[in-house]
């Protein structure tokens, strides 16, 4: 009843905040041409120096000059978030001469008064529609401060949970990632923010998973794994984009004309304009291509780069760059138009100021609060649950809760950017003992002086609150510096002493829940084999606690799916489902084999895997065809069970192999997948379009391939799908 009462609200959502920001899309017909008219004669209007200042982007802090803004000299501004100061600027450019909008961005990654789960989270829900609601509450939250922009969603795909930063992204998976671009590009430009896919591209395969390392990816990986979600999000509408700080195959994403002009402009047709990443232009000068900031500047713009982000670069160099001749005013007045056209189109020209005195009211609402708790409630992964621990059991009558992440630490909780107090959030304990029987004693010891688990505040007292236990529920995980922007890792064990702490909790001979709140994949192999159950959470937000109580106490039952796979040591990654086929493959493990010596080859825990409280069968794998024309689509079918207790959710997913074709192929492709609430003993038919364009590979010149053939298709609750059918993709 619970979960059908939330997904009511959720429903209801979209009309009740209709009113509150006028969703940002591209214009069309008669009115974008009108903004070329209008782009056409404000160019006509400007200085040299005025068409260089829409160019820079300066941002809060020392050093920030308004000045730049009153004499024309600055076209962005990020990091404000107080709306009075937001203000503040927006009056110095009614100050200028020709008074053109600033646009005001931010990293609104994954929240601004209301925070949800981090965005590898969001899409471990494997829900779109969640995923837009929370990106939608962001840009709502946002907007209502006045700013305009949002740089992200971050659309990297990356294999390597070394990375830091694939907390940002979707995960593995081009066919899962494309979906979530998509849906967090609606969100965002619904709730009034322009979006920005980062980082254009290939900076999630950094070698060694070293942040702002190289990368180096075929033409074919690029246009299969690495690009459809850029070009789902640019479907969606996305008005700018954020090119990467690494260099792809040697060339600087940040001077990378074959991918910003020819690709992205020329092939993709994309109108918006596109900016560095922070300070990225200057380090064209460390990447070896340029000698000064001068011939940086000149490389970036004549490459696609459109807006120099803190690098101040475009202005003191880019103006001297075109007197010299070195730089086309041509090329100078085209990325101009590029910015002038989104400000038009996201209607900045008319749009009044910030109201400062409004802006609470639109914080932290009832509404974003139960999207919120919803997203953390389906981003947690079931990982494991020996002997159906969980949810608690009737005849537990104490439990101790044990990790200082259990409680939100002052100076790290969630705070409102937009100048309001702090909220009250919810500890985990006071969220067990609001949802457990009163008779059920709950002690909580924080075992660590921080939530990073560094060292240790009171070991031995964490032991004793444990021993006395019927149950001991161990919230552990990543925090502090441990996760995000340039926090690679070689090790991907528990940071610090908090292993050293679940294995004296283990031994107390108590049966341990692992609760997880982690930034990435960790190595879990020993947890897996000694801990009773694992609840994976990336940050769940500011309802993240409650969210955790309700699935360890039965009162919603847990759908996450894991979006990247989680490896049984660090010596396995790259480890991903999609793998190509060898000319060895395992079978026995003998020695000449493609096996490790000393590890099994398959992850921890697979793709698109996660345990319930409920169990789905699936049974009578079908196509609507046997054959499928090259140009055609087929119906696949597969009649899912909830053979479990309990009503869930399942999320049904739908892989393809191709065995035989002209270039070697992936054992597994996800193509579909729908995620479906069953009654208990309910059996539902469910039903995916298989297009046959879409069954395809691109070659090492990026021209897409289908070719005729077998088509196996699997369908089951992960990438290890045993439901099987097949169609024969024919050329007519």
């Amino acid at each position: 009843m619970l979960l059908r009462l939330v997904a009511a609200l959720l429903l209801c959502l979209p009309a009740a905040a209709a009113f509150a920001q006028q969703p940002l899309a591209w214009k069309t017909g008669r009115e974008a041409q009108a903004i070329e008219r209008k782009v056409d004669a404000l160019l006509k209007r400007m200085t040299l120096e005025e068409k260089v200042g829409q160019l820079h982007l300066s941002g809060r802090g020392d050093g920030f000059d308004a000045g730049q803004i009153r004499s024309g000299d600055m076209g962005a501004v990020m990091n404000f978030v107080v709306p009075a100061e937001v203000l503040a600027v927006q009056k110095a450019v009614r100050e200028s001469r020709l008074k053109i909008p600033l646009i005001i961005g931010l990293d609104a990654v994954h929240g601004f008064s209301t925070y949800f789960p981090l965005p590898l989270g969001q899409a471990a829900s494997w829900n779109p529609g969640l995923i837009e609601q929370a990106a939608y509450w962001t840009g709502r939250e946002a907007s209502a401060a006045g700013v305009n922009w949002t740089f992200a969603p971050m659309v990297d795909i990356s294999r390597d949970p070394r990375w830091g930063r694939v907390l940002e992204g979707a995960g593995e998976d081009a066919y899962l990632g494309s979906v979530v671009a998509a849906a967090r590009t609606h969100g965002y430009q619904r709730g009034g923010v322009a979006t920005t896919p980062k980082h254009f591209v290939g900076y999630g395969a950094a070698e060694g998973g070293r942040d702002y390392n190289s990368t180096w990816i075929p033409t074919s990986q690029l246009f299969d794994l690495y690009l459809p979600p850029f070009k789902a999000s640019f479907d969606a509408g996305a008005m700018t984009a954020m090119a990467a700080f690494n260099a792809l195959n040697g060339v600087p994403a940040t001077a990378n004309k074959a991918m910003l002009t020819d690709l992205l402009r020329g092939k993709w047709g994309f109108r918006g304009f596109v900016t560095s990443d922070f300070g990225s232009i200057t380090e064209l000068r460390l990447h070896g291509i340029a000698r000064d900031d001068a011939e940086a500047a000149r490389k970036a713009l004549l490459a696609g780069i459109d807006m120099d982000m803190m690098g101040d670069v475009y202005h003191k160099h880019l103006a001297g760059e075109v007197r010299a001749g070195r730089v086309p005013m041509k090329a100078l007045d085209e990325a101009v138009r590029r910015v002038l056209r989104v400000k038009y189109h996201m209607g900045l020209f008319e749009k009044p100021d910030v109201d400062p005195s409004q802006a609470p009211k639109l914080m932290q609402t009832a509404e974003a609060s139960a999207v919120a708790l919803q997203a953390a409630r389906e981003g947690a992964i079931l990982l494991r649950n020996a002997d159906g621990i969980l949810p608690i059991r009737e005849g537990v009558k104490s439990v101790a809760v044990i990790g200082a992440m259990a409680v939100p630490e002052e100076e790290r909780v969630w705070t409102d950017p937009a100048g309001l107090g702090r909220r009250k959030i919810t500890s985990l304990p006071d969220a067990l003992r609001e949802r457990l029987p009163a008779g059920v004693a709950i002690a909580y010891q924080p075992a660590f002086t921080r939530n990073c688990g560094t060292e240790f505040a009171d070991k031995e007292a964490a032991i004793r609150a444990a021993a006395a236990a019927d149950l001991v529920v161990a919230m552990l995980g990543e925090d502090c510096e441990f996760m995000g922007e340039a926090a690679s890792r070689t090790k991907l064990d528990l940071p610090g002493v908090q292993q050293e702490l679940l294995e004296a909790l283990v031994a107390t001979g108590k049966p341990v829940v692992l609760v997880l709140q982690t930034g990435r994949p960790l190595v879990l192999t020993w947890a897996s084999e000694h801990v009773a159950a694992i609840l994976q959470t990336f940050h769940g937000g500011t309802e993240a606690r409650p969210a955790i109580a309700d699935i360890l106490t039965g009162r919603y039952n847990p759908s996450g799916r894991v979006p990247m796979s989680f490896p049984r040591s660090v010596g396995q990654i790259p480890v991903y489902y999609n793998q190509l086929p060898t000319g060895r493959p395992e079978k026995i493990r003998q020695r000449y084999e493609s096996i490790y010596m000393d590890e099994r080859n398959e992850p921890l825990y697979p793709f698109g895997f996660g345990l319930s409280y409920s169990r789905f069968t699936y049974a009578n794998a079908r196509v609507s065809a046997s054959s499928l024309p090259l140009s055609g689509t087929v119906e696949v079918s597969v009649d899912v069970t909830n053979a479990g207790p309990l009503e869930g959710q399942e999320v049904a997913q739908l892989y393809i192999r191709q065995p035989v074709a002209s270039l070697s192929r992936p054992l597994r492709e996800l193509k579909g997948f729908q995620k479906v609430m069953l009654k208990a003993g309910e059996t539902r038919t469910l039903r995916f379009r298989l297009d046959a364009r879409q069954l395809g590979v691109h070659d090492e010149q990026g021209r897409s391939v289908v070719d005729p053939g077998e088509v196996e298709i699997y369908l089951g609750g992960s990438s290890r799908a045993e439901a099987k059918t097949q169609v024969l993709l024919t050329k007519t």
